[in-house]
């Protein structure tokens, strides 16, 4: 399509420098729709205020830069003379659609004010995708702050069926679009590096099969009743280690007395860092399975890094994650809170290996990714507005 002739779309979303799944997200939004539409980035250049954000940094330190994209670095997250200036030059622009990324309450006197002063004129050119509508550890202020923030959408796109149920109580009827968070196969491998070296570099044993739990932890993730799981899943399966891999952004001495107690220090292993993305492959591929033990969810990017690298998933049945996996062919969905159902579940699907050929299943699962439709439904979205 000749580029004078495409439509313009803004997103207003965090993108590089920032890290994390928002940020990757939003890189992907714009590499797939920029072959069909005029696309800029409104990023932050203030994303969260760094006393309120947890982890050590908010950007992205790896050398290899997988999430960067043009973009310009206009929203301050925090300063009301900041929304106006951007709602003034969005105005400028003057684009066929606007794109909001919603993810958390923190935002929403930023995001609300942006989208009201842009309101009247463009009412119907304000679509907000929600990954989150309302925070995993909400509260009442969050649904206050959730309401203002999108209450000014013309339509949204939710990423889940979780989120579109959510969203109900939020669209006053205004039209839901549907798609998913993509496929993130962008993590790519050192060829040198075999399965066999990087096991002896992480201390794990050749015949030992992995299970991997990763990203940052948090309560609702539920890893404390993975490690109170593993004492079950060693008495049955004692050739298996657990690896845990992301920046804990709860105190870690919860977690490290829970090995102690159950004297299972020798077969865990937890990495307690934000990985770059040149290290994201060696986590995955020494990995037999990704266990996402979750206690309330959405949808996870982890799940998605997982299908990227062909890994087959054990996830609990809590929010939108089970939408997302066949059981029994890319994983295996278990009830959420319960040790007994991880270590029958990892049983399950150690079972199944035997038979099952999850590789080929996700594959083929990953080949139906709603978000490689994101092109149409956009330009479906921009037609219906003319």
């Amino acid at each position: 399509m000749d580029s004078s002739n495409k439509k313009q779309i803004i997103i207003i979303g965090p993108s590089y420098p920032y890290r994390g799944g928002n940020s990757l997200f939003v890189t992907k939004t714009y590499e797939v729709l920029q072959k069909d539409f005029d696309v800029k980035i409104f990023n932050y250049k203030l994303l969260y205020p760094s006393f309120l954000f947890p982890g050590t940094t908010q950007f992205d330190r790896s050398e290899r830069k997988v999430f960067k994209v043009p973009s310009e670095r206009i929203v301050n997250s925090i300063s009301p003379v900041n929304w106006f200036i951007v709602a003034g030059k969005i105005k400028e622009e003057n684009p066929d659609l606007i794109i909001f990324d919603w993810w958390h309450p923190f935002f929403g006197f930023c995001l609300g004010t942006i989208s009201f002063l842009l309101k009247k004129e463009f009412r119907k050119r304000l679509l907000f995708i929600t990954e989150n509508v309302v925070s995993h550890e909400s509260n009442k202020i969050d649904k206050i702050l959730t309401k203002i923030g999108i209450g000014n959408a013309s339509m949204f796109l939710a990423l889940s069926g979780k989120v579109v149920k959510e969203l109900q109580r939020f669209s006053q009827s205004k039209k839901i679009y549907r798609s998913e968070l993509p496929i993130y196969d962008c993590y790519e491998a050192n060829d040198s590096d075999t399965v066999s070296n990087l096991k002896t570099n992480l201390n794990i044993k050749e015949d030992h099969k992995v299970l991997l739990f990763f990203g940052y932890v948090r309560k609702y993730k539920g890893l404390d009743v993975l490690l109170e799981s593993f004492p079950g899943i060693l008495e049955k399966h004692p050739d298996t280690f657990l690896l845990v891999v992301g920046e804990f952004y709860d105190n870690p001495e919860l977690y490290l007395d829970l090995i102690k107690k159950y004297n299972i220090g020798n077969r865990v292993r937890i990495i307690n860092e934000f990985v770059p993305n040149e290290e994201v492959y060696k986590y995955y591929q020494v990995s037999d399975v990704v266990v996402l033990p979750y206690k309330s969810a959405t949808q996870s990017g982890i799940l998605n890094i997982a299908y990227g690298f062909n890994k087959p998933v054990i996830v609990t049945d809590v929010g939108g994650l089970a939408e997302f996996v066949v059981n029994g062919k890319t994983g295996i969905i278990i009830k959420p809170d319960s040790t007994r159902e991880i270590v029958d579940g990892y049983d399950k699907f150690l079972n199944l290996q035997k038979e099952i050929n999850f590789i080929e299943n996700i594959k083929e699962h990953n080949t139906q990714n709603s978000f490689n439709k994101l092109p149409e439904v956009i330009n479906q979205i921009v037609e219906e507005i003319e």
